[in-house]
């Protein structure tokens, strides 16, 4: 077994150890957040009615249009502040952060410190 399929695995085992603790509603739904090696990816979703309200990735020309890279922490931030004001425009003032099995460090935390200077509240 290699590597990459561990790291994989174990990043699945986390992320379903904790589905089980964080939910979004209607009243608070669950952004979730997910990085790839070349992009960054945001998503906030009502798990009662099963829909996405907004989404942000660094694949739009909105979010990357400008930056050097669609990775790193910078792109990151600029995704958090793009889902924070979109979820606004929505209706959703707060949510629940669901890291997806990702450690609250680097491209994860820029995400969320982005959401939250645009005044989504978590």
């Amino acid at each position: 077994m290699s590597r990459k399929v561990d790291r994989k695995q174990r990043r699945d085992k986390i992320k379903r150890r904790s589905r089980h603790q964080v939910r979004g509603s209607a009243q608070r739904p669950r952004l979730a957040v997910y990085r790839s090696l070349r992009h960054v990816y945001a998503q906030v979703i009502d798990d009662e009615n099963g829909v996405t309200i907004a989404s942000v990735s660094t694949l739009e020309k909105a979010s990357a249009g400008d930056l050097e890279s669609t990775s790193g922490r910078e792109a990151a931030k600029r995704v958090g502040e793009l889902i924070a004001e979109r979820a606004k425009s929505q209706g959703v003032d707060a949510v629940v952060f669901d890291r997806s099995g990702f450690q609250y460090h680097g491209v994860i935390r820029a995400i969320a410190d982005g959401a939250r200077e645009a005044g989504l509240k978590f």
